[in-house]
């Protein structure tokens, strides 16, 4: 692998990353759930804090492995080879294949606003098993041109990544700032008058108060679109063997591009309750909070702003997605665990098998349309991994205390375990209240030990073979 990629292009993917469709979108489910400002910004700080927390925790652990696969390497070291398979198996089989899709369909989606008839509505095939619309179709062919794009070599999806990362970081800003500019007093004083009185949107389109365990179930619901819309930040770690120095870059990447993340989706969320009114949020049309936020700021153009905002958003987003997942299947298969052509290059010295594969699979979940409940299942699942990569570097330090440490967690031991408290208590809230949440993502998992046994005595069979030839 060739290392080109440096601390701009670093932070540049992790911002570009993170930032897709979310920020736009779940900040309704968010307020259905807890119904006032004060909360709305509460969950958004909390995961904010978890993210960064996490970010700098990750810099210990990509200083001392800055190799391709990131998490996965990391899970290997700390623990051993089936929990980093699990890792694995998970992250190609929803948690960023099922990405990839979602993100897809929001282009298509938005895209839809522009050029109606691409519009999800538009249906093109159907059939008893499987309808296919024209945004599906505009979604895959969007995640085969940015593969193919990858597939030329890490400068051609760095150089896609930096411009439309830049652009959409610059057209965030504008829009936090106009509507800073347009907030209004009226709205801005309702919303905040009672801003910790947490209750729930009820169905006749009132909001009832919650009790105190209620309550904490309604924290745990909301965060799943928080920790969904700040997730993929950990991409950068997946791509360290092409990062120019990257036991110095990779930590750096990680801290710059969440705390800008982190910023601009509380600075976007304040914006939102200075110009719409907490009903008018939780009842958004399809949930599209930063459409009608637009529409206050800018009037009947800024339908089209924001389409062309998330259009730019998700295209840029899904490069940075594509470009570092390949890595993971990548790292796997010089472990013997996935499919033994992912583990090598083409000419521009980039997994180009492990690329195609990923897209067929987003393309299947676009075309299944069960992505977004997937996405809504691993949330768990994403945190728990989360939970036990931080617990790996406390155990690293047992293991192996002499190791070569250039960058050490910051706040350790301290911040890193209230991370791991905060993220168990996350997943027990979930298990209570929202089981729906866990347990199918739990299984996801789960299928992974059948097949890592069975790929484990593959690799043996094919080892023996290979000692008696």
């Amino acid at each position: 692998m060739k290392h080109q990629l440096g601390l701009l292009d670093g932070t540049m993917l992790v911002a570009g990353s993170m930032i897709g469709s979310g920020i736009f979108i779940v900040s309704a489910d968010i307020t259905r759930n807890v119904g006032s400002a004060g909360w709305l910004i509460a969950v958004w700080l909390i995961t904010g804090f978890m993210t960064l927390t996490a970010a700098v925790s990750y810099g210990e652990l990509s200083a001392m492995f800055p190799k391709a696969g990131g998490q996965y390497i990391y899970l290997k070291e700390a623990y051993n080879k089936l929990i980093a398979f699990l890792y694995g198996w998970s992250f190609f089989a929803v948690i960023q294949t099922g990405t990839i899709a979602a993100v897809g369909v929001a282009f298509s989606k938005f895209a839809a606003y522009i050029i109606h008839p691409l519009s999800e509505d538009n249906i093109l095939f159907h059939s008893s098993l499987v309808n296919i619309s024209a945004a599906q179709l505009v979604s895959i062919v969007v995640i085969v041109l940015l593969t193919y794009i990858n597939t030329q070599g890490v400068q051609s999806g760095k150089i896609i990544q930096n411009i439309f990362t830049i652009t959409k970081l610059l057209s965030l800003f504008g829009l936090i700032i106009f509507g800073l500019i347009a907030l209004k007093g009226e709205v801005w004083h309702a919303n905040w008058t009672n801003a910790w009185s947490m209750h729930k949107l009820n169905t006749d389109g009132s909001f009832s108060n919650l009790t105190l365990a209620a309550a904490m179930g309604a924290i745990a619901a909301a965060m799943v679109g928080s920790i969904f819309s700040s997730d993929a930040w950990n991409n950068v770690t997946f791509i360290a063997g092409e990062m120019s120095n990257p036991k110095r870059n990779i930590g750096l990447s990680l801290f710059f591009g969440t705390l800008i993340v982190t910023v601009i989706y509380v600075s976007a969320n304040v914006m939102y309750t200075g110009v719409l009114s907490m009903h008018d949020i939780a009842t958004a049309d399809k949930d599209r909070v930063a459409v009608a936020a637009s529409h206050a700021i800018f009037g009947g153009l800024g339908t089209y702003i924001i389409a062309v905002m998330i259009m730019i958003s998700t295209f840029g987003c899904n490069n940075g997605l594509i470009m570092a997942g390949a890595r993971v299947y990548y790292s796997m298969a010089k472990d013997g665990l996935f499919f033994k052509r992912t583990g090598t290059l083409n000419k521009f010295a980039v997994p180009e098998f492990g690329l195609w594969i990923q897209a067929v699979v987003a393309s299947i979940l676009c075309l299944s349309g069960r992505y977004g409940d997937l996405l809504d299942m691993i949330s768990f699942v994403v945190v728990i991994f989360y939970v036990l990569t931080i617990l790996g570097i406390y155990i690293l330090r047992v293991k192996r205390p002499d190791a070569e440490r250039p960058y050490k967690a910051f706040g350790y031991p301290i911040l890193p375990a209230i991370y791991m408290i905060m993220g168990v208590i996350f997943c027990i809230l979930l298990i209570i209240y929202k089981p729906n949440f866990t347990w199918p993502g739990l299984i996801i998992v789960l299928i992974g030990i059948p097949i890592y046994y069975v790929t484990q005595r593959k690799s043996t069979n094919e080892d023996q073979a290979d000692l008696l030839s």
